[in-house]
């Protein structure tokens, strides 16, 4: 009976008992919360691919060419997420290894949680939580000012599917919605009444900057100096997308120089975020860890969806969400 590896223990029973249709399971005992983006080490992952056909993996369990050269028999890594930037896709490709994904499953999760952040840092939501808490609340009590959302203009950088629906959140607010994406969509533009501009200008004219665009070895360290140097002076930047994408250096000196107002992140370059790390120390900085999807019924969707798609895959040659 073909073997499939597990990373993590903890996922959905649900999840375990489809994969077991079409093969034997192994489930590697990773220690922690199934959903941490710790990975697994690539001892493990090594020695996983020599033996199976398939990995079911997750964010921070990397599969790169090392990994997939062990894989003699391997036929199909299937990740419990939609971003794919922990895999060597192209390389997968070559061996002729499916890659699959769990693609919109997680938009609503994660569009929730970019209106949170806007809000959050917008309103000063969380750093007036702090300051209550530390009980230095006193001499802002009813004049901790923020903006409103209402008659301001957003930008969307990359317009997917968690773009879209952040968008339609936004319009609801009374928010001006523009975007920005490699390619024009004009059906989104007629169904959610926006509008497209090109990059600089929407840079230059948000006042709210969000990031959704999918990191690539292109999109890397997209949002540099130079980039955040354009953008309209007091905006706020919000990334629920990939911390890859932003120069963090760049990013706090945007913050420090009063460049942006504000920043709201849920992922960073580097994972966990190291402690003491200058961006923790910032109040006009909302912080969260990589939670974008965490959402109970989210995961849990996400997880049956990546054990759906090796089940397919076995069942029909086909993954239901190939990359």
């Amino acid at each position: 009976m073909r073997c499939i590896f597990v990373s993590r223990e903890g996922f959905p029973e649900s999840m375990y008992k489809k994969l077991e249709e079409v093969g034997r399971v192994e489930v590697y005992r990773h220690g922690g919360s199934p959903w941490s983006t710790r990975g697994v080490p690539k001892s493990v992952l090594i020695e996983a691919a020599r033996r199976c056909e398939a990995l079911v993996i997750f964010i921070g369990d990397v599969v790169d060419r090392e990994v997939l050269d062990a894989g003699a028999a391997l036929k199909i890594v299937s990740t419990a997420s939609v971003g794919v930037d922990h895999i060597d896709v192209e390389y997968a490709r070559k061996r002729g290894v499916v890659v699959a994904h769990t693609p919109y499953v997680l938009v609503d999760a994660v569009a929730d949680l970019a209106v949170g952040l806007l809000l959050a840092i917008a309103r000063r939501i969380a750093l007036g939580d702090r300051l209550i808490r530390s009980g230095a609340a006193e001499a802002v009590w009813g004049s901790l000012m923020g903006v409103d959302l209402r008659g301001k203009r957003a930008g969307i950088v990359g317009l997917g599917s968690i773009g879209s629906a952040i968008a339609r959140r936004l319009t609801a607010f009374g928010v001006e919605v523009v975007y920005w994406s490699r390619r024009r969509k004009p059906e989104a533009e007629f169904a959610l009444g926006i509008s497209y501009v090109e990059l600089d200008e929407l840079l230059a004219t948000s006042d709210f900057v969000i990031v959704t665009m999918a990191l690539t070895p292109e999109t890397r360290g997209f949002f540099n100096r130079e980039r955040f140097q354009r953008m309209k002076r007091g905006a706020y930047f919000v990334n629920v997308a990939r911390g890859g994408l932003v120069d963090t250096d760049a990013l706090v000196e945007a913050l420090e120089t009063g460049v942006l107002a504000g920043a709201a992140l849920d992922v960073f370059d580097v994972e966990p975020l190291p402690a003491g790390h200058r961006l923790a120390s910032m109040d006009n900085v909302v912080l969260t860890p990589h939670i974008g999807s965490a959402a109970v019924e989210t995961r849990r969707r996400m997880a049956e969806l990546a054990a759906e798609n090796v089940v397919s895959f076995f069942k029909t040659g086909r993954a239901i969400y190939s990359v």
